[in-house]
């Protein structure tokens, strides 16, 4: 571990066995050496990324930003997965409910807009849409109706692996499928590494997901790229600590990846919950919302789960949505410069006008880990 991180885990732990993740005291501690590490680099600024809606939920619950150096932007990349769940995707959806399939999905997903509704607006109009809170609830969900239920399921690494644990289970209900909109973070993350103008100089990787994959996924990621990875929590402490190991890795000129999260993550991660994942799911390119067809980025079923595709067992006709123009207003949402690192929400001109939380526009402004939806609640870039 480097000094600087030796410095971090002492502010971390302190001189009792007892972790306290949320002290002032060593909060401002860290903030102090991660002022000097930025100092040290000799320029501004200093551009590093983190790709999890968790990370900017903790950054700005917890005003780090106001206390983050003037020279250090921490920007927020693709990490929120209702944000980039394609809009086709949310189209198949809402087409479904409309053709009178019942869709059971987690919640931000019920407000996420397609082309031209949401499964919000489906609902309203009488569509049988169920929020759930866990992958196993949809299977009792369909165990206690006659009718056939729809999975919409989203997110990364974290919540595939909770379908895979139900696509697996010997006694699934037959009128269950699944309709995939999972995403897979490394390969985004080598999107945004190879964008024209790109000025990030080092990722703060998600540590929940770093829980199933281990940290040693990166280690190709940074000899390709050159680039740092440093895997955190997400407690301000935990943040904090991961930052500074970053910026001094970003100083020293050292590509290498660090696990900040050791109490949670691993090199090698859960290889039992991988085993589920790669069983069940496969990896296939796709378009991720407002910012690129990603290859390997999109986790479709596997053939011989096809008897679940839900695109396999149904006949979904998105013409019917495509013939009509988009609504003007999304053609102004710069939710795909933001999640990319290229703007902020308060570059978009909807931002907290036509577009806030109770009439989102934008994806962005849809979910709790959307950056827009976040900047909108806590107030961005605060100057304390």
């Amino acid at each position: 571990m480097t000094e600087s991180g030796m410095a971090a885990s002492t502010a971390l732990t302190g001189s009792t066995a007892q972790l306290k993740f949320r002290d002032p005291v060593r909060g401002k501690a860290l903030a102090k050496a991660l002022e000097k590490v930025t100092r040290d680099v000799g320029r501004a600024p200093v551009s590093v990324m983190h790709v999890c809606g968790s990370h900017e939920q903790s950054i700005a619950k917890f005003g780090l930003r106001a206390i983050l150096p003037a020279g250090l932007n921490v920007i927020m990349g693709p990490g929120c997965p209702v944000c980039v769940t394609d809009t086709p995707e949310v189209d198949e959806a809402v087409v479904l409910a409309g053709d009178g399939v019942r869709i059971a999905t987690y919640g931000d997903m019920v407000r996420v807009p397609g082309t031209m509704k949401s499964l919000g607006d489906m609902q309203a109009e009488g569509a049988r849409i169920d929020v759930i809170y866990s992958a196993a609830q949809v299977v009792e969900l369909a165990r206690d109706t006659a009718e056939d239920v729809v999975f919409f399921a989203s997110g990364f690494e974290t919540t595939a692996v909770a379908t895979a644990a139900i696509a697996l289970m010997p006694d699934l209900p037959d009128n269950l499928s699944i309709l995939s909109a999972h995403k897979y973070i490394p390969p985004v993350m080598e999107i945004v590494a190879e964008m024209p103008g790109s000025k990030v100089e080092g990722f703060l990787a998600a540590g929940h997901a770093a829980a199933i994959t281990g940290y040693g996924i990166f280690e190709r990621f940074v000899e390709r790229h050159g680039i740092p990875v440093v895997v955190a929590g997400f407690e301000p402490l935990d943040i904090l600590a991961g930052l500074v190991e970053l910026v001094q890795l970003v100083r020293d000129g050292t590509p290498k990846v660090l696990n900040a999260f050791p109490r949670c993550v691993s090199r090698e991660g859960n290889r039992n919950a991988q085993g589920q994942l790669w069983k069940v799911f496969r990896a296939t390119g796709g378009r991720w919302r407002g910012i690129a067809h990603v290859p390997n980025g999109n986790l479709r079923l596997r053939d011989e789960f096809a008897r679940l595709d839900t695109r396999k067992k149904y006949r979904i006709d998105l013409r019917r949505l495509w013939n009509h123009a988009a609504p003007a207003l999304t053609q102004l949402c710069v939710c795909g410069d933001i999640m990319a690192g290229i703007a902020a929400p308060t570059d978009c001109p909807l931002f907290g006008k036509q577009c806030v939380p109770d009439t989102p526009v934008g994806a962005c402004m849809v979910s709790s880990e959307g950056t827009c939806k976040i900047w909108h609640q806590y107030g961005g870039v605060p100057r304390l």
